[in-house]
């Protein structure tokens, strides 16, 4: 692997690490992307699961949709990718892990505090009064939850096109980019916003900002560092230089 002089001698004085993932990370688990030739989008149709009014229309589509999703992702494991960003966190003082991802594999890698912009697959709520459920049953008989307090119909707890992000969080990951030393942008394809502006504010505001992924993206020109591989391989390289250096 071939890091500049410039990352390298960041990783031996940063203190303020930012994070930014993507579907790319999770896919060296096993977890399809939504987007690309053998995305899951190209054989779905957005509009027909991942909306409120497809959700209304349809809610046994959409829970048989998001139970599928769930079964698949409880097969996969945490990679060395995931693994490597959860050790990082305890090399720093300052560390935000901020995700695009659904999956919950951060959090079962070890990483704590995760900023999830779009949600996790893990939870649900009702639609009716709000409350919080972190276990849905989905079976033939009972196609579609519904809330033990006031019998609403339970959504998956995952922001849907034409939502807003989840209160307070992309606040939380812009104050992250803003104050970090160095920015890392992994397996996302950069063109989600209003995550994609992330490694953009963090470079205005003097960071140095590295993207990892197996491609060029819609960013890799504005940024000033890019690795070309798997995260799973990279990741655990960098990681293990700043160890050495904290060891």
């Amino acid at each position: 692997m071939n890091i500049s002089n410039k990352l390298c001698s960041l990783l031996h004085t940063t203190e303020s690490i930012c994070v930014l993932t993507g579907a790319g990370i999770s896919a060296e688990s096993g977890v399809e992307t939504f987007r690309g030739s053998n995305g899951l989008w190209s054989k779905l149709k957005p509009e027909e699961l991942a909306n409120f009014d497809a959700f209304i229309r349809n809610p046994d589509l959409v829970w048989e949709w998001y139970n599928y999703r769930k079964k698949i992702i409880h097969d996969v494991k945490p990679n060395p990718a995931h693994c490597a960003l959860a050790h990082l966190q305890d090399l720093v003082k300052d560390f935000t892990l901020i995700t695009q991802n659904i999956d919950n594999l951060h959090i079962r890698a070890g990483s704590k505090n995760v900023l999830e912009l779009h949600g996790n697959i893990e939870r649900s709520y009702c639609i009716s009064c709000g409350k919080s459920v972190t276990h849905v049953e989905v079976t033939l008989e009972n196609k579609v939850p519904h809330c033990s307090s006031c019998h609403g119909i339970i959504r998956p707890d995952i922001v849907w096109f034409g939502e807003m992000l989840p209160e307070g969080v992309f606040e939380m990951a812009t104050d992250a980019a803003t104050r970090c030393e160095l920015f890392l942008s992994i397996g996302t394809s950069a063109v989600v916003y209003p995550a994609a502006n992330l490694p953009l504010i963090a470079r205005k505001q003097g960071a140095y900002v590295v993207e990892i992924n197996m491609e060029r993206t819609e960013i890799s020109n504005s940024v000033d560092e890019t690795l070309l591989g798997k995260a799973g391989e990279i990741l655990p390289q960098l990681v293990k230089m700043k160890e050495e250096i904290k060891g």
